[in-house]
């Protein structure tokens, strides 16, 4: 008999440290999950005492003529009338290279067709695409008179006369803000996008629209880096030296994949930027710089996905603004997030219930995933 209840002694005591373990693994996944927001909003804050004692409008402050020298450049190709509507919801600049026909093509013919998203949506959205020169001088002449022809047939291309490099980066969101601000300054919101973005309009818009009808100001939303720190490695693509940004960490700012801003938010980082050292070749940390010298800070939105690709799955398409990297597959993407099976998936109480669990199993992951956070589940 004491044989028996050791056994069964045992066995208990086997069941509970596989729970206990279970529970353990458990809590640790949502722990790192969790110690990533809450370490990431601890560098954040605080350091943003920090960071404005450091006073970009100091640090980085230089003459204007110096700053001309980064954002003047000739206007290749300019559509000055593209704004003449006055009634303007949304200007949106898609940074693209030269050479990239086919995705400036397959924007048009989706998400940044400018007539259907009038005629379906109701509402004025003006896209156009910011380049500079390509590169290489021996394509140069033919791809320039692509360019021309492509231009003559669609009319959305900005073009200014600086070489098109990763490193002109930053140059390339001057030509964005300085375009806006000279002529589509009364646009009621401003959109910078990467060509390997899709950007659900329906949802945008909507969004927009219901932000605009509220009066929004210092309005910026996207996916949120927070206390980010330079990259210090010589080998990367995203290298910054000591001397270009001598600060441990960046203010908080959105990835250049895709990011809303107000009105008034894109007229102050433009003033901002008229005096600030635009050397900083990574764009959306100098448009952080840029915002932070005139005292706006980003807010999330989780359903924009940063530098990351959200699953394919009809719940998701339901609440999706952004989602980055496609190429070949835009086309397809579009005919299944603006089916309009898509809302009906979603409806009424068992419709979320279902849509909720879907996006806990492809959203919570155990692992980093760069996209839609696992709190966008529960929305």
């Amino acid at each position: 008999m004491m044989f028996v209840n050791f056994r069964l002694i045992r066995k208990w005591q086997l069941v509970q440290l596989i729970t206990t373990c279970l529970v353990l693994s458990v809590v640790m996944l949502w722990w790192e999950r969790l110690d990533g927001t809450v370490v990431s909003h601890m560098k954040s804050y605080s350091y943003r005492y920090l960071l404005n004692n450091v006073n970009f409008n100091n640090s980085f402050t230089i003459s204007r003529e110096e700053a001309r020298k980064f954002s003047d450049h000739q206007y290749l190709i300019n559509h000055r009338h593209k704004c003449a509507d006055r009634d303007v919801l949304l200007l949106l600049f898609v940074k693209s290279s030269p050479e990239n026909i086919e995705r400036r093509q397959a924007i048009r013919s989706t998400w940044g067709n400018e007539t259907y998203i009038e005629r379906t949506l109701g509402v004025t959205v003006k896209v156009l695409f910011a380049l500079g020169l390509d590169p290489q001088p021996q394509q140069r002449k033919k791809l320039q008179q692509n360019l021309l022809r492509e231009n003559q047939s669609h009319q959305d291309l900005i073009q200014q006369d600086f070489i098109d490099t990763f490193h002109n980066l930053t140059i390339k969101l001057l030509l964005q803000i300085g375009w806006t601000h000279t002529y589509c300054s009364h646009a009621r919101f401003f959109m910078s996008a990467d060509d390997d973005i899709f950007v659900h309009m329906p949802n945008l818009v909507r969004y927009l629209q219901k932000a605009d009808r509220k009066g929004v100001q210092d309005f910026w939303i996207g996916r949120v880096h927070r206390g980010a720190p330079p990259i210090r490695r010589k080998d990367s693509k995203y290298y910054v030296s000591q001397e270009m940004y001598p600060w441990s960490l960046y203010p908080d700012y959105t990835p250049g994949a895709g990011y809303v801003v107000s009105r008034d938010v894109a007229s102050k980082v433009y003033q901002a930027s008229r005096t600030l050292n635009a050397s900083l070749y990574i764009d959306d940390v100098f448009m952080g710089i840029c915002a932070s010298a005139m005292g706006i800070s980003p807010k999330e939105h989780v359903f924009f996905s940063g530098e990351g690709k959200a699953p394919y799955h009809h719940c998701i398409y339901n609440q999706m603004m952004t989602s980055h990297g496609h190429v070949k597959d835009i086309y397809e993407l579009w005919r299944n997030a603006t089916d309009p099976e898509v809302r009906k998936v979603s409806s009424g109480f068992l419709g979320m219930l279902y849509c909720t669990l879907v996006k806990v199993k492809l959203l919570c992951k155990p692992y980093f995933f760069n996209t839609y956070p696992c709190k966008a589940a529960f929305l």
